[in-house]
C-alpha cells in the first residue's frame, strides 16, 4: 500500500492486546511501520504516539483506524480532532468497521 496511509491503534491499558486492532489495519494493507499504537486511556488526547502521528502527518495523508472509539471516549473531542485531521492538516480518515463516517468517500447527489 502507498506511503499515503498512517494507522492507529489504542488500548486503554498496557495489559490490554492492540493485536485485533494491528490484524485488521494490516489486513487493509498497512505496513507495521505506519502504524502508531499507545497503551492508555482515551479520556483525552495526550497520548504520546498519538501525538507523534499528527506530527508526521501531512496533507493528503488518510489515517486508518479499526473502530471510531479507538481515537477515544469523548465523542466532543473526538469531534475536535476529526475536523482537525479532516480541515488543519488536510488529511482523510477511514474507520474500518463503520465506512459511513469514512472521509475519502465522496458522493454526488443528482436530480
Amino acid at each position: 500500500m502507498e506511503r499515503n496511509y498512517i494507522g492507529y491503534a489504542r488500548v486503554s491499558t498496557k495489559e490490554q492486546n492492540e493485536d485485533r486492532q494491528i490484524i485488521a489495519l494490516v489486513e487493509f494493507g498497512l505496513a507495521e511501520t505506519s502504524i502508531f499504537v499507545d497503551k492508555t486511556s482515551g479520556k483525552n488526547f495526550e497520548r504520546d504516539n498519538y501525538k507523534k502521528m499528527l506530527k508526521k502527518m501531512k496533507t493528503g495523508q488518510i489515517l486508518v483506524v479499526k473502530s471510531i472509539d479507538r481515537l477515544g471516549r469523548n465523542y466532543e473531542e473526538i469531534i475536535e480532532q476529526w475536523q482537525f485531521i479532516t480541515k488543519k492538516v488536510g488529511a482523510d480518515i477511514i474507520v474500518l468497521d463503520m465506512p459511513l463516517l469514512n472521509t475519502t468517500i465522496h458522493l454526488v447527489i443528482t436530480k
